[in-house]
C-alpha cells in the first residue's frame, strides 16, 4: 500500500475510536483499558461493524503466544531459571501479571479481554492479524538497563509497593482514564518522575507500533492498543520514522560498565583489606574481622532465608553461602538459597497454575511453594546485602 506524502485529512475522534486517514489506508485507532469489559464490547463491535481488512493488536509475538496457548508448565525448568540467572526476570513477570490479575478481579475482565476478542473476531471473519508491539523482554530490559544504577532500587520499590496496594477500580473509572487529557497528566507524572522508564515503556514503544500501524498494507486497519499510547502513536504516524530507529529501539543494550565496576569494587577492597590485615594488623582484630564478615553474611542471609519460610537446608545453606558468595558478584546468595530451595521443596505444577492468584494476596507468597522459592531469593540476597556493609563497618578495626 502506497504511503507517499500527501495532504493529511484531519484526524476525527469518536469516543475511544480515532479514524486517520494514511494515504489509501484508513486506520482506526482504538485505545482501551485492559480490565475493561467496556473496551471489550468497543472492540467488538467496531470490527463487526467496520469489517476490516487487517485487525492490529498491542502484542508480540511472546505474548501472542502465550494467550493463545495454556503454559505448560511441566516443560519449565525452574533449576535451570536460576542456573541462568533469569529468576528476577520471572518474579518481575509474576508479579506484574498478578498485579493486573487482581486489577481485572474488581472489574471481572481478564486482563487482555480486549486483544485476546479482537484476535478471535478476525479469525473468526478470515481477517489479517498483524501485532505490532516491541518484544516484551527487550521492553523490560532496555527499561532497567537505561536506568540509572542508582535509581534502580527505587524502580524496585515502586513495583513491589503496587503489587501490594489495595486500590479498586470501575467501568466509570476506567472510562476517565481513557480519556486523552487524563492520560497526558499521567504520563508527564511518569516522565517526571521516572524519565528514562518512561521513555522506553511509553515512547519507543508509541514510535514502534505508530511505524508498524505505518507499513500495513491494507484498505482497512482497526488497531488496538493500550489508551496509554493512543497520543504518542497518533503523534508520529505521520512523521517519517526510519527504520534506523526501530532497530536501535529493538536493541538492547549492554551491560553498564559502572554497575559492573561497582559490583566489584566492594569485593576487591575487602579481600585489600584482610590481604593488608595479614601483614600489618594485629592477629587478634584480623581473626576477630573475619569473624564478624562471616557472621554478619551469614546470619543475616540465613535470616532472610527464615523470614521466608525456607527449608531449613536452605536457611544452612545461607548461611555458610553468604560470606563467600558477599566476595564474588558473578554468584550472589539468592542463587544458591533458591538452588537449594527448588531442590529440597521443588514447586509441583498446581503451584506455578495457580501463582498468578496467590501472589496477588500478601499471605499467597509464602502458601506458594513457587513463591516461596522467590522470597527465599529475595531475602536470603538482601540479608547478605545487608550483612556486608555490616561487617564492611567492623573492618576499621583492622587498622
Amino acid at each position: 500500500m502506497n504511503h507517499e506524502p500527501f495532504e493529511p485529512l484531519a484526524d476525527v475522534t469518536d469516543g475511544d475510536i480515532t479514524r486517520i486517514q494514511l494515504g489509501e489506508t484508513e486506520i482506526l485507532l482504538i485505545g482501551t483499558a485492559h480490565i475493561s469489559q467496556e473496551s471489550v464490547d468497543i472492540v467488538v463491535s467496531t470490527i463487526a461493524a467496520e469489517k476490516p481488512d487487517v485487525v492490529a493488536i498491542e502484542l508480540d509475538q511472546e505474548r501472542f503466544d502465550s494467550m493463545r496457548s495454556e503454559q505448560n508448565w511441566e516443560d519449565l525448568d525452574l533449576l535451570q531459571i536460576i542456573k541462568n540467572k533469569q529468576l528476577t526476570f520471572l518474579m518481575a513477570r509474576l508479579a506484574l501479571g498478578s498485579f493486573q490479575k487482581r486489577m481485572g478481579g474488581h472489574t471481572g475482565v481478564k486482563p487482555g479481554a480486549e486483544m485476546a476478542a479482537a484476535i478471535d473476531a478476525a479469525e473468526a471473519a478470515n481477517m489479517g492479524v498483524e501485532l505490532i508491539d516491541r518484544n516484551i523482554r527487550t521492553t523490560l530490559l532496555r527499561a532497567w538497563r537505561t536506568t540509572a544504577w542508582w535509581r534502580r532500587a527505587e524502580l524496585v520499590m515502586a513495583l513491589t509497593l503496587g503489587i501490594f496496594q489495595k486500590s479498586e477500580v470501575d467501568e466509570k473509572e476506567l472510562s476517565n482514564l481513557r480519556e486523552m487529557e487524563n492520560i497526558s497528566g499521567i504520563l508527564e507524572q511518569l516522565g517526571e518522575e521516572m524519565p528514562g522508564v518512561k521513555t522506553v515503556l511509553v515512547d519507543e514503544r508509541d514510535t514502534y507500533m505508530a511505524y508498524k500501524l505505518a507499513h500495513i498494507d491494507a484498505q482497512k486497519v482497526v488497531a488496538v492498543v493500550g489508551a496509554a499510547h493512543k497520543p504518542g502513536i497518533l503523534r508520529q504516524i505521520r512523521q517519517n520514522i526510519s527504520a534506523e530507529t526501530i532497530e536501535i529501539i529493538e536493541t538492547v543494550p549492554p551491560k553498564g560498565s559502572v554497575g559492573k565496576i561497582l559490583g566489584w569494587l566492594l569485593p576487591a577492597l575487602v579481600v585489600a583489606l584482610f590481604v593488608w590485615g595479614f601483614f600489618n594488623a594485629d592477629p587478634t582484630h584480623l581473626k576477630n574481622a573475619a569473624l564478624a564478615w562471616f557472621l554478619a553474611n551469614g546470619i543475616l542471609s540465613a535470616l532472610g532465608a527464615a523470614i521466608a519460610l525456607g527449608h531449613p537446608l536452605t536457611i544452612i545453606a545461607a548461611f555458610f553461602a553468604a560470606p563467600f558468595t558477599s566476595l564474588n558478584p558473578a554468584v550472589g546468595a539468592g542463587m544458591v538459597t533458591a538452588f537449594v530451595q527448588t531442590r529440597m521443596a521443588a514447586p509441583k505444577v498446581s503451584d506455578f497454575e495457580r501463582i498468578g492468584d496467590d501472589i496477588s494476596d500478601l499471605k499467597g507468597w509464602w502458601t506458594n511453594r513457587l513463591g516461596r522459592v522467590l522470597l527465599v531469593f529475595f531475602f536470603s540476597s538482601l540479608g547478605s546485602s545487608l550483612g556486608t556493609f555490616v561487617a564492611f563497618g567492623w573492618l576499621k578495626n583492622l587498622f
